[in-house]
């Protein structure tokens, strides 16, 4: 497992937000959002490199970020494009030639745990693509433009689809080409995959995982993290080191 580079696309406008700049510069417990998604892929020994893109205008803020927490395996900051998936096709080019395994996750994602990400690594070890999702616990309808329902989806078999996703590099640069070449844009980089008709295997995801999009994710996220900080758990009398990374 080891020797994966991790791209992070951060190059949203996060309008949803509605502060007025990139919300992976929001702080979260005294420290932004970027930084806590960055630190999480720093701190793991499997994880060789990493690639951060992001938009023009942020691109001086995130290696201020960058330099400032000392995030050594940051290799490159690239600007992104108009849209997810031009962003995740820069990040590939930017890894060093060496690297063969890609991990794709939400800058916006900043609540992951050590502990699920490397559990996430050794389940997906003999997949070639592999994604984290949850089961879903609400009905959920398809209705038309209008909001008229229209049928009562069984949720047997449908996931809410969450990153990290982790990709032999290969695969996913030959999906990224051809979807370019004919104008195809997926709501993920697993939907590139499958359209090919290569598998994707689907892994549990955590709850907690969410995705800070709202004014609602960041209280919650908030929320998450001070819960984390009351579990700390005591090593020595001289160190205190939160449950998030136990």
């Amino acid at each position: 497992m080891a020797d994966i580079g991790v791209i992070i696309p951060a190059a949203g406008q996060g309008k949803r937000m509605g502060v007025g700049y990139n919300k992976q510069f929001i702080e979260l417990r005294g420290l932004p959002i970027l930084a806590h998604t960055i630190r999480l892929f720093e701190e793991s020994s499997y994880v060789s490199e990493i690639v951060i893109v992001g938009a023009e205008g942020d691109l001086l803020d995130i290696k201020e970020l960058v330099y400032h927490h000392k995030f050594i395996k940051v290799v490159a900051i690239c600007q992104g494009g108009p849209q997810r998936q031009d962003s995740v096709r820069a990040g590939v080019q930017a890894l060093s030639a060496t690297t063969q395994r890609v991990v794709v996750h939400d800058g916006a994602r900043p609540l992951l745990t050590l502990q699920e990400f490397h559990r996430f690594l050794s389940a997906t070890e003999e997949f070639s693509a592999a994604i984290m999702g949850l089961q879903l616990k609400d009905t959920v309808k398809r209705v038309d433009r209008s909001g008229k329902v229209l049928e009562t989806l069984s949720r047997e078999g449908l996931r809410a689809v969450q990153t990290p996703q982790i990709f032999d590099r290969g695969i996913l640069e030959e999906a990224h080409g051809k979807a370019a070449s004919v104008g195809y844009y997926g709501t993920d980089d697993a939907a590139l995959l499958e359209r090919m008709g290569y598998p994707v295997q689907l892994v549990e995801g955590s709850q907690e995982n969410i995705k800070v999009t709202t004014p609602d994710d960041l209280w919650l996220a908030e929320r998450i993290l001070a819960t984390r900080d009351a579990l700390c758990v005591k090593v020595d009398a001289r160190s205190v080191i939160p449950a998030r990374y136990v």
